[in-house]
């Protein structure tokens, strides 16, 4: 089955623009949410959702910077930062900034929400206020952490990588859980259980349910 490098997050427009409304008092006017790439074992990450996308071109070259990636992690850094664009705008990897300085905006914010196997979704949000200290990003963080269930949820509802059926699936065999036992909780012959483990396997591009539950797990399907 093939999966687009990019989700369209067209579904998530008006969640993500209801919660940036209620952002306004912070100048808080654009979001960028970035996760791992669905079938890709390597550290690349995706576009998964951008509003108003007006930013999708600023998006797609913050996914592929060098920016708050694998040596960010590795260096142990905070899963929360803030930061002035104008900062190191002009290099050559930092394209993302100038476009995001193009459309008016002076500081992001961002707030990392871990994955299995290092992996991560990676929110941020962008400011047309210059942040002066830490203080200044605390609303916008305390914000993006009331949201994030809500989000991460239909994130995974717009995506449709996985079915319903095939979630819940792989949920109650992540919960040990034997087929059987699957079928007798949600109502249905063993055969179908089986039926949705093997789709659900073939859709992450495993052999096995183990190997399912993990990548399930570690693009945030569960």
């Amino acid at each position: 089955m093939d999966h687009p490098e990019n989700s369209d997050s067209t579904a998530l427009d008006p969640l993500l623009a209801d919660w940036l409304l209620g952002l306004r008092s912070q100048s808080v006017e654009a979001v960028i949410i970035l996760g791992p790439q669905w079938l890709d074992s390597g550290a690349t990450r995706r576009v998964v959702a951008v509003y108003p996308p007006v930013l999708r071109v600023a998006a797609e070259a913050l996914a592929q910077s060098d920016a708050f990636g694998p040596a960010w992690t590795a260096s142990g850094a905070p899963l929360v930062a803030w930061q002035h664009l104008a900062k190191s705008a002009f290099d050559e990897g930092n394209r993302w900034r100038r476009l995001c300085l193009g459309h008016g905006f002076q500081s992001l914010v961002r707030v990392e929400f871990g994955l299995p196997g290092g992996r991560a979704f990676e929110c941020f949000l962008f400011s047309s206020c210059a942040f002066h200290d830490r203080t200044d990003a605390v609303g916008v963080v305390w914000s993006v952490m009331n949201i994030w269930p809500q989000l991460r949820r239909s994130i995974v509802e717009a995506e449709g990588l996985l079915s319903p059926r095939e979630r819940q699936c792989l949920a109650l065999t992540f919960d040990g859980l034997t087929a059987r036992e699957v079928a007798e909780r949600i109502g249905c012959s063993e055969r179908t259980v089986n039926y949705h483990l093997a789709n659900a396997m073939a859709k992450l591009g495993v052999d096995n349910k183990l190997a399912a539950v993990q990548r399930a797990c570690w693009l945030g399907a569960l």
